[in-house]
This record gives structure tokens, C-alpha cells and sequence, in this order.
């Protein structure tokens, strides 16, 4: 089915249409598609491997986005993308291949595996060799679904691609289906060298068969409008059929309807009929007798022109018992002569039909028709004109014979579009080339919309900005007037408290002198202290007053046993029972007494 086979001039090389692939995968956002509120992490990118595995294993003719939509999944961007890359670029297929469509329904069925590889590998995923096969496809342009043989073939091809397809779905790679393309590929070949016979060896049948039909027919025709409502004796009509109808057969065969053997044949033919038809010959019997002299000569004549040799002697038999009898005036035994001849069928077009000229069908030859429509259209290839039988060999191109048409039959047939020309065929090629290009065009466009609006909220951001760093600032200027006023109002209280704690504790410390100074004063003799030790790991000492030196007011204490003694002056005295190191035992509990109302008087008047 090569053959007359299309070659877009525009078919892109891989590499000039997959450079954009990764750019809209990557950029293009399609309305009402399941894309994620927010960037997913890998983990929570749900597999859709078993899903698109499962469709393409029931052949299912959804589309990859319908099927996502279908399920309660976390899809990332580029599945989405993916799939609808891959739902356009066949979408667009299935419109502009030109293929029959159950055939082209088929291949598009590959979407759910292009989408999982372009998720997969982006660019890559069309590779060199998958794109030659899917463009190879055209040598298919006049598969129709005809349930023959060689509409069997191709099904049985693309039950192997649903076997490799799935193979490549399990073992996660591609190479079962690049081994299938590449065993197409080399398919292939095999069948354009044995169609190329095919079609020469159909060509010269066909051709010997118009011309035998054509003089069949011919000598039908003739025979039959000559036997035509006439009735004869059964000889001349035994005759008629047994002899002379392969005769005229033989010499159309020879020189055509035009040629002076069949004109002398069909000359004779008449004058057979005229002599056995009593209702012709009895009108003019001298004429009669003249035919009747010469007829059998002149058969005789003629067939040895045609056939080069002396015609039977027994064949004439018949011939002359009926002239014999005619020439007596005797009536014979007529019969119908078609209704003798058996079925006889004849068409006296053959007689007058005309061969078209050259330039009338030269522009169909080659050329591939549609009959019918949708899953149920039948396709035909235009392959020769018979001009012998101006008949139209039709072929599925491959060198099988679909049938005959006459040329007038098929230009009705045209005039009335019962069949029409095969419009042209797009190769997958240009299919990918033109989506991806119209995709590259409006992710483009998204693109610069986005950078337009992200240029317009990033200024308005800044204005925004601007205005809240300008409130900001006076919110900040009036804040730290207001901290500042706080702080001075704390500042003073502070510093009022400070003062008045300070007078407190000069006017407490004072009271609490003179406390220490009066039991200072009252110490008797073998009067007791207690002298709070400087660590804490030493015990109290306890200490009682040995000498009081009033002339330079030192005071003497040692402990129960007389010893350790040691001194004080009666302000150091004073400073340590003041400050808690000294305890003195005699008046101690008078001491705290007097100091806890002290301390209580504070309290309150500080409340």
C-alpha cells in the first residue's frame, strides 16, 4: 500500500519540534484541569502507571484528561500537562490523518502511553523511531474495515502493538515498542516488494481479461440483437450459439468491432436469421434462392480467416436441411431463439460504447476514492483504466482486485458524491509539528500574561508597601513619642521611688542604729552575742562580754571558756547587729519586736 504514498515536504525533524515539548509540559495551564493547589512534594505525586496501564490494556477511546478528572487523585503539573499534550496532539490526528477512522482510532489510542512517557522523559518521549512508523502509517491511507484477509493483516499488526505497549508499561522502558516499530518497519518492505508483483501480475491479467470480456460481449450482443423476438429453426440457432458466436468472439479479439471480420460476421449473422425466419425470407423468394446458393461459401469463407482452417463439414449439416426445406416451400419447426438459447444474457451497449479520451481518466489513475461514511466508509484505489472495456480497475492498492466499474457508472457515482476523492493525508509528523508549535504559542502568551501580572502585583506590592512602611514609620514615630513620654513619667516615678525608698531605708537604718546603739549600751558585763560565721560551713559563735573600755569605747568578748577573744568597737558593734551578724542575747527578742513594728510601719505607709 506504498505505493503513490505521501511525503509532507514540512514533516519535522525531532529535534525542532521535542525542543518545545518540555517548555509546555512545563509551562501551559489549561482551564478546568486537576492541577494542584500548590507545588506537591515527589511523595504525594500519585501513580498513574496502573490507571493508564488498565485503559490502554481495554483499548478505551477516552481521552487522558477525562480519565484523571474520573479519579480523586493528587496529580502533578506536568501529568496534567502530559496528558493533555498528548490528548491535543492525538485529538488533532484523529481529525487531519486522512486514515480510515477505526484505523486511525486505534493509533490514537496511544495517548495514554505517550502521556506516561512525556511525564516521564519529556522530548524523548517521541523518539526517531516511533515518529518514522507513526508516519509510515500512511501506506495505510486505503485500509477500509472490510473484514478480507488483507484488512485482517494490519488488525492483527496492532494487536502486537497493544502487546508491546504493554510490555513497555511493565518493564517502565521503551524497547518492546521500539522492537515493534523497528519489525514493522522491516514488515514492511517485505510487503512493498511483493505488492509491486502483485499489481503488475493483476495489471496483465485484468488487461487480457478486458479484452476477452470485450469480445464475449461483443459477439453477445450482436447475437442477441440479432435472435432478438425472432423465431427459428433449431439448427440455424444450434449453429448460431455452437459456431459462429465464437467466431465473432474470436475476431473482435482479433481486430476489434471496427474490423471488416467481425463486420462480414455479423453480415452473415443477419443473413442466417433472414433465411430461417419465414416472416423475412418467404416476402422475396428469388432472393431466397440467391442467399441460399452463396451462404455456405461465404461461412466457409470467413471462418477460415478466422480460424485458418476448413470449418467441419457436419457443422453445416444443419444449414442446409433448413435451406433445402426452404427451397422446397416447405414450413419448418421454428422455436423462440432466446428462449432455445438457454440463459442467454447479452447488453447491446457493447456495440456502441465509447473509450473516454486519454485526458478524462489519466487524472483519476492512481488516486485513492471513499465510499461511504464514518466507521462504515470503504476505500478503493483507482488503479488502471481498461480501456479495451472502459472499465475502472479498482484495487486495495496492494495488488488485490476489489472490483470493476464502468466509466460511466463512475462518473455518476461522482457527480452524485456517492464516491469521492480521498482528501489529503497529514503525516503524524506535521500533526506533532503544528500542536506542539500552537501549544508553544499560547504557553508563550501564558507566559508573558504571568510575567505581566506578576510585574503588575509585584508594583502594586511596592506601592502597597510604600504605604504601609510610610503608616508604619508614623506608627513608630508616635509609638516612641508616646514610649518616650511613658518612659519619662516612669523615669520620674522611678526616680521618685528611688528617693523615697532611699529616705526609707536612711530613715529605717537610722532607727535600727539607734536600736543597735541602746543594745550596745545595755550590754552588761557577761553579757551574750552571737556572731553569725562568714561561710556557711562554720557554726555561730557565741561570745559574752569580758571588758568595756569605755575611754576608747572597745568592747572585749571571749567565749564560755574565757578564750577566743576578740574585740569590737562599739561602732562596728553597732554596724553588724545592724546588718543581721550580730546578735545580741540578752535583748534580742525586744530587739526584734521593736524592729518587726518598724519594719510594719514602712509597709503601710509605703501601701
Amino acid at each position: 500500500m506504498s505505493q503513490n504514498r505521501q511525503r509532507s515536504k514540512d514533516v519535522p525533524s525531532v529535534a525542532a519540534v521535542s525542543g518545545k515539548i518540555d517548555d509546555v509540559l512545563a509551562g501551559i495551564r489549561v482551564p478546568d484541569l486537576p492541577y494542584p493547589a500548590g507545588k506537591l512534594e515527589p511523595d504525594a505525586v500519585s501513580d498513574w502507571r496502573p490507571l493508564l496501564i488498565s485503559c490502554w490494556s481495554e483499548q478505551r477511546d477516552e481521552r487522558v484528561t477525562h480519565v484523571i478528572r474520573s479519579v480523586n487523585l493528587e496529580w502533578s503539573v506536568r501529568q496534567v500537562n502530559a496528558a493533555y499534550v498528548a490528548d491535543r496532539i492525538m485529538d488533532v490526528f484523529l481529525k487531519t490523518s486522512g486514515l480510515h477512522p477505526n484505523l486511525a482510532r486505534r493509533i490514537a489510542r496511544l495517548r495514554f502511553y505517550l502521556a506516561w512517557r512525556m511525564n516521564l522523559e519529556g522530548k524523548k518521549a517521541f523518539s526517531k523511531t516511533l515518529l518514522s512508523w507513526l508516519d509510515s502509517l500512511q501506506e495505510w491511507r486505503g485500509w477500509s474495515d472490510s473484514g478480507g484477509r488483507s484488512s485482517k493483516v494490519l488488525l492483527d499488526q496492532l494487536d502486537s502493538l497493544v502487546i508491546a505497549v504493554s510490555a513497555s508499561f511493565e518493564s517502565g522502558g521503551t524497547d518492546p515498542v521500539e522492537q515493534f516499530c523497528h519489525q514493522w518497519q522491516e514488515d514492511s518492505a517485505k510487503r512493498d516488494a511483493q505488492a509491486g508483483k502483485l499489481r503488475q501480475r493483476l495489471l496483465d491479467t485484468e488487461q487480457g481479461a478486458a479484452k476477452q470480456r470485450k469480445a464475449d460481449q461483443a459477439a453477445r450482443a450482436l447475437i442477441g440483437r440479432a435472435l432478438q423476438g425472432r423465431k427459428l429453426p433449431i439448427a440455424i440457432v444450434r449453429f448460431i450459439l455452437d459456431y459462429w458466436q465464437g467466431l465473432l468472439k474470436q475476431s473482435v479479439w482479433d481486430s476489434g468491432i471496427e474490423g471488416e471480420t467481425f463486420r462480414h460476421g455479423g453480415k452473415l449473422l443477419e443473413w442466417l436469421v433472414w433465411i430461417g425466419d419465414p416472416s423475412l425470407s418467404d416476402k422475396d423468394r428469388n432472393r431466397l434462392y440467391h442467399v441460399g446458393e452463396q451462404i455456405g461459401d461465404r461461412i466457409l469463407d470467413v471462418w477460415k480467416r478466422v480460424y485458418h482452417e476448413t470449418l467441419p463439414s457436419e457443422a453445416l449439416a444443419g444449414i442446409e436441411a433448413v435451406m433445402v426445406s426452404r427451397l422446397r416451400g416447405e414450413a419448418p419447426d421454428l422455436v423462440d431463439a432466446l428462449s432455445a438459447a438457454g440463459s442467454f444474457q447479452w447488453d447491446s451497449s457493447w456495440l456502441s460504447f465509447e473509450v473516454p479520451p486519454k485526458e478524462a481518466f489519466e487524472p483519476f489513475e492512481g488516486q485513492w476514492f471513499v465510499e461511504g461514511d464514518g466507521a462504515g466508509e470503504q476505500r478503493r484505489f483507482f488503479y488502471a483504466f481498461l480501456p479495451e472495456s472502459a472499465e475502472i480497475l479498482w484495487t486495495n492498492g496492494a495488488g488485490v482486485k476489489l472490483g470493476l466499474q464502468t466509466w460511466s457508472e463512475f462518473q455518476t457515482a461522482l457527480d452524485n458524491k456517492q464516491i469521492r476523492p480521498l482528501p489529503k493525508l497529514t503525516p503524524f509528523g506535521a500533526v506533532l509539528a503544528e500542536t506542539v508549535e500552537l501549544l508553544a504559542r499560547v504557553c508563550e502568551k501564558q507566559r508573558r500574561q504571568r510575567e505581566q501580572a506578576a510585574e503588575a502585583a509585584r508594583l502594586r506590592a511596592e506601592e502597597l508597601r510604600r504605604e504601609k512602611d510610610a503608616a508604619e514609620e508614623r506608627r513608630r514615630a508616635e509609638e516612641a513619642e508616646r514610649e518616650a513620654e511613658l518612659e519619662r513619667q516612669r523615669q520620674a516615678a522611678e526616680e521618685q521611688r528611688i528617693a523615697d525608698e532611699n529616705a526609707e531605708q536612711e530613715r529605717l537604718r537610722k532607727e535600727r542604729t539607734l536600736l543597735a546603739e541602746k543594745q550596745v549600751d545595755g550590754i552588761k558585763l557577761g553579757g551574750w552575742i552571737v556572731v553569725e560565721p562568714d561561710e556557711s560551713s562554720e557554726e555561730p559563735v557565741r561570745l559574752k562580754l569580758a571588758v568595756r573600755i569605755n575611754a576608747s569605747r572597745k568592747l572585749v568578748f571571749v567565749d564560755r571558756l574565757g578564750l577566743n577573744r576578740r574585740e569590737f568597737l562599739e561602732e562596728a558593734l553597732v554596724e553588724g547587729i545592724v546588718e543581721g551578724r550580730i546578735r545580741v542575747l540578752g535583748t534580742a527578742a525586744e530587739f526584734d519586736d521593736t524592729l518587726s513594728r518598724v519594719v510594719g510601719r514602712i509597709r503601710v505607709g509605703r501601701n
